[in-house]
Parts: structure tokens; C-alpha cells; sequence
């Protein structure tokens, strides 16, 4: 069941805590000192109260946080010890699916790094793959032990955020923006066609098509409120057609026919802007506020 902001701050204590006790992974201390700073406006504010709990605990109790969690692939998975959040997570990440030489790989990434650091090697997998998850492992074994516990801590901050968007709606007050920059020509890119996509595990969807206005922005936000969808989208402008259109002097085909740029929705409570700086030779994009 998805609650609401106004149904979380109704709850008392102890129905806040059994409501949020496995956001942090065998944790419901978590949960039960955060429903003090309630009310929450929004997700991220709910958020925030939590991972502000974990950040203001002593080391002990963030060495048994860290400890609480399940190796990737590891042995609570193979005997379906794990909570039901952790085996969608894992499952999502396709760990549940191992050849015996990845779950070899598995196991000694496991084992080096828990006798490394002490505590399991946790990653929000959610939106990985088993090649970014190995290669994650590596990257991270050459950390010292205080970077390390501060990398572990934000993994499981990410986590509890990925799983409070399961259990509330968050507030409508995120949206998705453009803007185009002619560079070549000093001036905002008018006229210059686009289409957004939404990339799921069942394919591709068009979601909006538009053309960017006098001031190369759209008259509307591309995306606004419950429109705004945690995952991958991408955006794709004609910049062939546009600079044709503006009589600009290319090569037959354009150099630049399309442009697309594949990004991500992690916060769906705010703005995203995804601005294009274009001339027929080059393009830069960042994400803009």
C-alpha cells in the first residue's frame, strides 16, 4: 500500500516505526527516532529525517547498521534468508540469476572485502547490473576503512530512499525542463524539434514531442508532478533538421543529424533541467537548475 504525506504524519509513534521499520535494513531504531521530526512536507524531507538519525549515531550503531545488511549474492540469499525488499533488489539486479563463475566471483569479492572492512559490501543495486556490481567491488576495495564506512553509509541512504518510494507518494513538486543554446550563432536554438522517451524493462515509450520556442525553451515543463518517474528517459533533438532550417552552412549528411541524451530520474520531487549547448560541429549538456 502507497501512503500519503498526510497519512504518515497522522500515525503515531509506534505505527510510524512498524510502518517504516525495514526501510533501514533490520533497523527500526531508525524509524522510531525520526517520527519526531515529523510533520514531513515531503518524501525528501522524510528522507532526510532518516538518514540525518543514521548520520547523528554513534560508530558502534553504524557498524551493526552496516552489519545488518546481506552480502550481494552471498549466503542468506541462497537459502532465502533475505528480507523482501533485499531479494527484489538483488533480483532486480539479476543476482538471483548467477552462472557458477559469477557466483564464484561473487562470493571471493564478498569474502576480501569483509575481511578488509568488517561489514559487508553494500551497493544500492537497484538500477545496476551484475558488471557494474563486480566492478563497483573493485573499485571500492582500495578505499581506506573511514572512506569506505562513509561510502557504505550513503549506499544504505540510497537504499532507504529507493525503498520509501514503494511506500509514499511523494510530493508533486518535481518537473523536467530544456533549453537550447545555438553556440555557432550566439542565440537560443528556435524552431528545433525533440521527442522524450521513457526506458523500461519493457522497451521504449515516447512520452512528449515538441519544438523549443523564441527563447529555445517549451512553453510547458516536459514533465511536472506525478509525471516524473524514478528510472531512465532520453531525450533526442533533431539538430540535422534544425540547422537546416536556420540556413546554416553542413556537410551532406548533417555531422550532428541527432542528438540524444540518455539520463536518469533519481528524485522525482524535483527539478530536473537538461539543457543543450549545440553548433553543427559539437553539443555539451549538463544538469541545470
Amino acid at each position: 500500500m502507497i501512503l500519503s504525506l498526510d497519512h504518515i504524519n497522522g500515525l503515531d509513534a509506534v505505527a510510524f516505526t512498524e510502518t517504516f521499520a525495514g526501510i533501514y535494513e533490520h533497523s527500526p531504531w531508525v524509524a522510531e527516532r525520526a517520527a519526531a521530526f515529523r510533520p514531513f512536507t515531503s518524501l525528501t524531507a522524510l528522507a532526510a529525517a532518516l538518514a540525518g538519525v543514521v548520520a547523528a549515531a554513534d560508530d558502534a550503531a553504524k557498524l551493526a547498521l552496516l552489519r545488518a545488511h546481506p552480502d550481494l549474492a552471498g549466503r542468506a540469499a541462497v537459502r532465502g534468508e533475505l528480507t523482501d525488499a533485499s531479494r527484489q533488489e538483488q533480483t532486480s539486479a539479476g543476482l538471483d540469476s548467477l552462472t557458477p563463475a559469477e557466483m564464484a566471483r561473487f562470493t571471493e569479492s564478498n569474502d576480501r572485502y569483509r575481511q578488509r572492512f568488517g561489514f559487508p559490501f553494500i551497493l544500492a543495486v537497484k538500477h545496476w547490473g551484475k558488471a557494474q556490481i563486480l566492478a563497483a567491488f573493485d573499485g571500492r576495495l582500495g578505499n581506506t576503512a573511514a572512506v569506505e564506512m562513509a561510502t557504505a553509509l550513503a549506499e544504505v541512504d540510497k537504499i532507504a530512499f529507493s525503498r520509501l518510494l514503494d511506500r509514499v507518494i511523494p510530493a508533486p513538486t518535481g518537473r523536467l525542463t530544456t533549453h537550447a543554446l545555438d553556440t555557432a550563432r550566439g542565440r537560443p536554438a528556435a524552431g528545433l524539434p525533440l521527442e522524450l522517451v521513457r526506458i523500461g524493462n519493457d522497451g521504449e515509450s515516447v512520452v512528449r514531442q515538441a519544438i523549443t520556442n523564441a527563447d529555445g525553451r517549451l512553453d510547458q515543463p516536459l514533465l511536472v508532478g506525478p509525471e516524473m518517474a524514478v528510472g531512465l528517459w532520453r531525450l533526442t533533438f533533431s539538430t540535422g533538421d534544425y540547422f537546416l532550417a536556420s540556413g546554416q552552412m553542413l556537410t551532406a549528411p548533417a555531422f550532428l543529424d541527432l542528438v540524444p541524451i540518455r539520463f536518469a530520474i533519481a528524485n522525482p520531487e524535483q527539478h530536473y533541467h537538461v539543457p543543450l549547448l549545440l553548433s553543427p560541429w559539437s553539443y555539451s549538456t549538463y544538469r541545470g537548475s
